[in-house]
C-alpha cells in the first residue's frame, strides 16, 4: 500500500518537476524575447494546400516579419488549389517583399508535405531556409527568435505549435495537448539533452543539409521532422527550440479531428522513435490517479479526497504554467486536460496498432514496423497538422 502511495507521489513530482524545468526554458509568450545582431538573408518555404479557416491571416503574417532581407516561396502542389489567389492577393498587398508562388509535386517520399517543399528548398536563394507549415502565425520577430537559438553546436532550430485561439470544447482540448503537455514535455526534452524536431518551423542552414543528402534525406523517415531529428544527431549536432513556441490558431475541431490527429501522431512516434514512444503509456495523470485509487481503497481512505488531491497536484501547476507564460486558459481548461488525460492511455494503444490514417486528403497506411509505411491514393498536400 505505502509502495503504490510511493509510486503515485513519485509520478506527480515528474510531473512537476517536468513543468518546473519547462517554466524556466520557456519565454512568456507576450514578453520581450531574445535578439540578434547576425541578420543573414533568410528564404522561407511554406507549403500551401487548399483555404483554411485562418489562411488569410497566417499568409498575411509572412510579409510582416522584423528582418532586413527574406524572400518567401509558396509552394503548391495542384495548380487548381483555391489558396493560390489568396496568396497572389497578399503578395499584392506586399509588393516590397520578394515573394514566389511553385507548382508542382516532386514525389521523392511518402510524406506529401516533404515532396511539396521539394521545389521551394531547390529555388531558395539564401543559405538560410525555414521550413513553415501554413497554419504558423509567425510574430513580427519570427526570424529573430529562430536565429536568436542558433548555436555553434546546432544543428536546426525550430518550434512546437502553440494552440491559440480555440472554438468549442474539442479545440480546447487539442489546445491542452498542445501546450502545456508536448509544448513542455518537448522543452524539458530539450533542456535535458534530448532535443526533438517540429516539422512546424524548422530554421536550416542550406549547406549544411545539401552536404549529408539534401531535402531528400528527411526522406528516411515517414515524418520529416524525425529524419530531421536523426540527421542531425548523426553529425553530434542538437536540435534547439526558439525561446517562445509560435502560435497555431486553432478555430473549430471536432472529436474525431483531433482523434485522428492524435493517433496519427502517436503512430509516427511509434515507428520513428519507438523507445521514447513506449514509456507515453506513462504520462498523464491516470496512472498516479489508479495507484493512489487502489492504495487508498486498501487502506480504507476516502476515494474522493484522494481524487481531489491527485487532480489538484496535477493540473494546478499546468495551469499555473499556461497562466505565467500568457497560453490560452479558459474556463474549460481544467476539464479539457483532463479528457486529454483520459485519452491518452487509448491513443497510446491505438498507437501500436497497425491501419490507416488520413493525412489531410491522403492515406498512410502504417504498419507495425516503419518499413511498412505507404501511402495510398495520394493527393497533393502541404501541411501536416
Amino acid at each position: 500500500m505505502l509502495n503504490l502511495f510511493a509510486a503515485a507521489g513519485a509520478f506527480l513530482a515528474v510531473n512537476v518537476l517536468t513543468l518546473m524545468i519547462a517554466g524556466r526554458r520557456i519565454w512568456p509568450r507576450l514578453a520581450p524575447q531574445p535578439g540578434t545582431q547576425h541578420r543573414p538573408p533568410v528564404s522561407v518555404v511554406i507549403p500551401l494546400c487548399g483555404v483554411e479557416e485562418f489562411s488569410r491571416e497566417t499568409l498575411n503574417s509572412a510579409f510582416r516579419l522584423d528582418w532586413p532581407d527574406y524572400e518567401v516561396i509558396f509552394c503548391i502542389a495542384d495548380a487548381e488549389d483555391a489558396v493560390i489567389p489568396l496568396v497572389e492577393e497578399a503578395r499584392e498587398r506586399h509588393p516590397a517583399i520578394p515573394a514566389t508562388i511553385l507548382v508542382g509535386d516532386d514525389l521523392i517520399s511518402a510524406n506529401p508535405k516533404l515532396n511539396n517543399c521539394v521545389k521551394g528548398w531547390k529555388a531558395a536563394s539564401h543559405e538560410w531556409v525555414v521550413l513553415a507549415d501554413s497554419n504558423v502565425l509567425m510574430p513580427a520577430d519570427y526570424l529573430i527568435r529562430l536565429m536568436a537559438a542558433w548555436r555553434l553546436d546546432t544543428g536546426l532550430v525550430c518550434s512546437t505549435p502553440l494552440g491559440s485561439r480555440p472554438h468549442g470544447f474539442w479545440a480546447e482540448v487539442e489546445c491542452a495537448f498542445l501546450n502545456a503537455h508536448q509544448a513542455r514535455w518537448q522543452y524539458a526534452g530539450e533542456a535535458l539533452g534530448f532535443g526533438f524536431a517540429q516539422g512546424k518551423s524548422m530554421l536550416w542552414r542550406k549547406g549544411m543539409l545539401d552536404a549529408n543528402g539534401g531535402i531528400q534525406a528527411l526522406a528516411s523517415q515517414i515524418a520529416e521532422d524525425a529524419a530531421a531529428t536523426k540527421l542531425v544527431r548523426s553529425l553530434g549536432l542538437k536540435v534547439r527550440l526558439v525561446s517562445s513556441p509560435f502560435e497555431q490558431p486553432l478555430g473549430t475541431r471536432t472529436f474525431r479531428e483531433v482523434w485522428a490527429r492524435q493517433c496519427r501522431w502517436a503512430r509516427l512516434r511509434r515507428v520513428t522513435f519507438p523507445q521514447f514512444f513506449s514509456p507515453e503509456i506513462l504520462l498523464g495523470v491516470m496512472p498516479p490517479l489508479l495507484l493512489a485509487l487502489i492504495a487508498a481503497f486498501v487502506a480504507g481512505r476516502s476515494l474522493l479526497a484522494i481524487t481531489g488531491f491527485i487532480v489538484g497536484a496535477s493540473y494546478l501547476p499546468e495551469l499555473a504554467l499556461a497562466y505565467r507564460k500568457n497560453w490560452h486558459i479558459s474556463r474549460w481548461s481544467l476539464i479539457a486536460m483532463f479528457t486529454r488525460d483520459l485519452l491518452l492511455p487509448i491513443i497510446w494503444v491505438r498507437g501500436w496498432l497497425a491501419g490507416s490514417a488520413d493525412w489531410r486528403g491522403n492515406r498512410m497506411s502504417i504498419g507495425s514496423h516503419e518499413s511498412r509505411i505507404k501511402t495510398t491514393a495520394p493527393r497533393p498536400l502541404a501541411s501536416t497538422s
